[in-house]
């Protein structure tokens, strides 16, 4: 990143407990939600969930600037289901990600375009990058 790199928003939480019972809540208030863990049987959302959530919404907007480029309005039941896996590897936690996108009414290679430059420019897959195994599919 350079110096010149213009601080465009800083998201602010407080998270209490972690995903045990926590719960985290944005500085905002616009986000207050419950946690618990992945499966368990707590009423809250996980990490890997909000992380899912997070990363298709940044995903969207960046497909959504790739197709503008290419003077492509992106189809109204466009959609990213996304699914982050919690893994034991060796002892440790790690991530896995699948996005599988669907891009209804473009063809097939315009939509594989956008998909690409996407997960290009995304900030959500630059920060993953080399990190996690991620696979981005058009479905």
């Amino acid at each position: 990143m350079t110096q010149a790199a213009e601080l465009l928003y800083t998201a602010r939480t407080h998270t209490r407990s972690g995903r045990h019972d926590g719960i985290s809540r944005s500085s905002d208030g616009r986000l207050d939600v419950k946690l618990s863990p992945p499966g368990g049987a707590g009423i809250g959302t996980n990490p890997e969930q909000l992380f899912a959530a997070g990363w298709s919404a940044c995903f969207e907007g960046a497909m959504e600037m790739a197709a503008r480029k290419r003077k492509i309005v992106l189809p109204r039941k466009s959609a990213i289901d996304t699914e982050i896996d919690l893994l034991l590897d060796d002892g440790t936690y790690a991530l896995r990600a699948r996005l599988n996108v669907s891009l209804p009414g473009l063809d097939r290679e315009t939509a594989q375009g956008i998909v690409a430059e996407a997960h290009q420019t995304c900030p959500y897959s630059k920060a993953v990058r080399g990190n996690i195994d991620v696979t981005v599919a058009l479905v």
